[in-house]
Formats: C-alpha cells, structure tokens, sequence
C-alpha cells in the first residue's frame, strides 16, 4: 500500500513539474550583452586615433556594413597583426566638419609602420 502511495507522488510531483510554466526556455538575444559593451567603450572613447588622413588633415571614418565586428591590424616589422572588435557606430550627430581643432592629430610618418598611422578608422554603418 505504501508502495503505491509512494508512486502515486513520485507520478504525480513528474506530471507537476513537466506541465509547470517555469520549464520554459525563454529566446533571448545572445548579442544583448555585447551591444551594451560596446555602446559603453563608445560613449567613453574617441572613433578615432591619434593620426589624420593625408588628403583631408582629420582622422576619416571608413564606414563598414553594420554586421562587420572585428577590425585587422597590420604592422610591418616585428610581426604586430592584431584583431580588434569595431565599437562605434556611425551617426549624424556631428555639429561641424572635422574630429577636432587641426594640428592636434599627427601626420602619416614618411616611413610608416602600423595600419593605424594612415588615419583612417573603421566604423560600422547604422542601417
């Protein structure tokens, strides 16, 4: 008799927790977290580096599809390739042309040695 009894729960408390709502698995957005990485790196950090484009005396934007994450960075030499995650994103907010006041930025050296001293930056799309 106890034996049923004891069955009768075991059943019971399975059926109980296989019908219950807390078992579902909610979708989630895996990249959620990520985004709010990068808007945080965004909001603190400049989009640019330390040097300007040649052809325009400012750092230049190279707007990249939205879906592109990670940027290469070459160096001749001592190898240096290295791979960086893309943060900002692309807006319109810019009240007048230019990264800020001119001949605060380096020039390109006339022997240069990194991908980053050209003045060109990646920045992703925002459609």
């Amino acid at each position: 008799m106890i034996r049923r009894i004891l069955l009768t729960a075991g059943l019971l408390t399975t059926l109980a927790g296989c019908f219950s709502n807390h078992n579902e698995v909610a979708a989630g957005d895996p990249y959620a977290m990520t985004q709010v990485w990068q808007q945080n790196f965004a909001a603190n950090r400049p989009w640019h580096g330390g040097y300007y484009y040649q052809n325009y005396g400012q750092p230049t934007a190279l707007v990249v599809p939205p879906t592109a994450h990670m940027r290469q960075t070459l160096s001749w030499g001592v190898s240096q390739n290295l791979m960086y995650p893309i943060h900002h994103q692309f807006g319109r907010s810019a009240n007048s042309p230019g990264a800020a006041q001119p001949g605060s930025f380096r020039a390109t050296p006339n022997w240069p040695s990194h991908t980053d001293q050209f003045g060109v930056y990646y920045v992703r799309g925002p459609w």
